[in-house]
């Protein structure tokens, strides 16, 4: 076998070892590194809190997510005419063998620790840990 050959096998063990379906809805393969794929700005596409859409709830927050870890969450509410931000910075990480992901903020009201449904470019989705809360979000 020639060492070209041998290349393109050692590239597609690698590819098929590190980028198998780890999440129940996807993806199957991924060329991406988790991280990679986790940092982005997201928003929330469609929450349901069991049976129930809520996800007028969430449509004013923002999670921004980093390579190096750092986590910027942000929200913008408006009662009546009064119009306020909500942001709190802090850190993710994952854990359970990359699982779950952990969001850490200054405001520990905001802290939370998800399953991860699904992990691609541009579709995370998660479910809480310990509640019925699912979000599904996108790149903002």
């Amino acid at each position: 076998m020639n060492s070209r050959m041998q290349i393109m096998m050692a590239l597609v063990a690698v590819t098929t070892l590190v980028g198998c379906q780890k999440y129940d809805d996807g993806p199957f393969f991924s060329l991406r590194a988790r991280e990679s794929r986790m940092a982005n700005t997201w928003k929330v596409d469609k929450a349901m809190n069991g049976d129930n859409d809520v996800t007028s709830a969430f449509s004013q927050y923002e999670l921004k997510l980093t390579r190096d870890r750092d986590a910027e969450l942000t929200a913008q509410y408006t009662l009546g005419a009064i119009a306020f931000e909500f942001e709190t910075n802090g850190t993710w990480d994952f854990e359970n063998n990359s699982e779950d992901v952990r969001l850490d903020f200054e405001n520990n009201d905001a802290d939370e620790t998800y399953e991860i449904l699904r992990l691609k470019e541009n579709e995370l989705w998660l479910r809480e840990k310990d509640g019925d809360l699912e979000l599904q979000l996108v790149p903002a």
